[in-house]
């Protein structure tokens, strides 16, 4: 029997919740998302719903709306809303006691709604062929950027592998952790189980840059070993039939090798289940996919011992990109990593000018 992929699992429960919210939503809001499903994933669709909900039970609670329901709110009562009256929804997302929100939640629940209304008065129209919205409040509202890929890079500054501490990290997970671990018998028996599984997944990230989620759900049919790709779901493609091809680096050839020469016979694996990476848990006869909480759990175990304790699964993400785009361009590096746009990859670019003038130092400091 085929086991259904979590990713498109997970589409299906948040399509069936988005189904389930639309009508309680004004008409108008339930023609954006229909205007806006065959670009965006249903769980993005649902946190819009979601924001909308909020201010709608807002506008309506300051007397705002007359309406007695959040489905009753009308597109006039939108249309004569004045600029203090935003200001003071943003007030409320940051002050209000229960579930206040950061900075970067308030400025995505402004955004939310900044999409609607620039649909509503730009992209719909009435019978007339006029804008449904005739006058767009959200458009005056500045939305500031909450993460510069500069500033982003500065506080990832020391918290990454770099160089030789990349294969530093994959030889600490094979032998080093067993030997810091001596007198914790529990802790030996499971790295002996597991540590070709786990410095797997350490070089696969940090040889591909995939992501956690991404990682989770490889099934053993998406492994290409001898072209060394992967075919993998990523994030934000709305085609639940189409794999992205994704490579990974040589260094990660012999530690697949392994793992795959034990998946079946260490984990008990049966010929039924399909996912690449498998835990075997306690009381259970059989392995079944690992979870994503359990890989983030087994990354941070050993980067604790390892010295490195603020070292998470993506930060080898980090880890990989700026390695990888000390040697490439933006552009592939980009490809590589599955953003959306340059501007996210532009982390890296920040990241290796520091890396290169600190190598150029070392350098001279040898030579000296």
């Amino acid at each position: 029997m085929e086991v259904p992929n979590l990713t498109n699992v997970q589409k299906e429960i948040d399509r069936r919740k988005l189904d389930e919210k639309l009508p309680s939503m004004p008409w108008f809001v339930q023609q954006f998302i229909d205007y806006k499903l065959p670009d965006l994933s249903p769980s993005t669709l649902l946190e819009y719903l979601r924001d909308y909900d909020t201010f709608f039970t807002w506008l309506r609670a300051e007397g705002l709306s007359q309406a007695e329901s959040n489905q009753a709110v009308t597109l006039l009562e939108l249309e004569v809303l004045r600029m203090d009256s935003v200001t003071a929804f943003r007030l409320y997302l940051t002050t209000r006691r229960e579930g206040k929100n950061s900075r970067i939640t308030v400025s995505r629940k402004l955004s939310s709604l900044r999409s609607l209304f620039h649909y509503l008065s730009q992209i719909a129209e009435d019978e007339d062929f006029y804008p449904l919205l005739k006058r767009n409040i959200m458009a005056k509202i500045e939305i500031k950027r909450t993460h510069k890929p500069k500033d982003t890079a500065a506080k990832l500054k020391g918290k990454i592998l770099e160089e030789e501490e990349l294969l530093e990290f994959i030889g600490y997970i094979l032998e080093g952790y067993a030997a810091d671990m001596q007198k914790n018998k529990q802790a030996l028996y499971s790295h002996e189980l597991n540590k070709e599984r786990d410095a797997c997944i350490a070089s696969l990230i940090l040889n591909s840059g995939l992501r956690v989620s991404e990682v989770v759900n490889l099934n053993v049919d998406d492994l290409d070993l001898g072209n060394k790709l992967l075919y993998v779901y990523r994030k934000g493609n709305n085609d639940e039939t189409f794999k992205t091809p994704v490579y990974f680096r040589e260094q990660a050839k012999d530690e697949l090798a392994t793992y795959m020469s034990l998946r079946q016979m260490r984990y008990r694996t049966p010929k039924r289940e399909k996912a690449l990476f498998i835990a075997l848990r306690n009381g259970e006869s059989e392995g079944s996919r690992m979870t994503k909480r359990a890989i983030q759990a087994m990354i941070m175990k050993y980067a604790k011992c390892f010295g490195k304790p603020y070292l998470t699964v993506h930060k080898l993400r980090h880890s990989f990109a700026t390695d990888y785009y000390l040697q490439n361009d933006i552009y592939k590096t980009k490809e590589q990593l599955g953003h959306a746009s340059t501007e996210t990859t532009e982390i890296y670019a920040h990241l290796t000018d520091k890396t290169m003038s600190e190598a150029i130092e070392r350098r001279l400091e040898d030579n000296v």
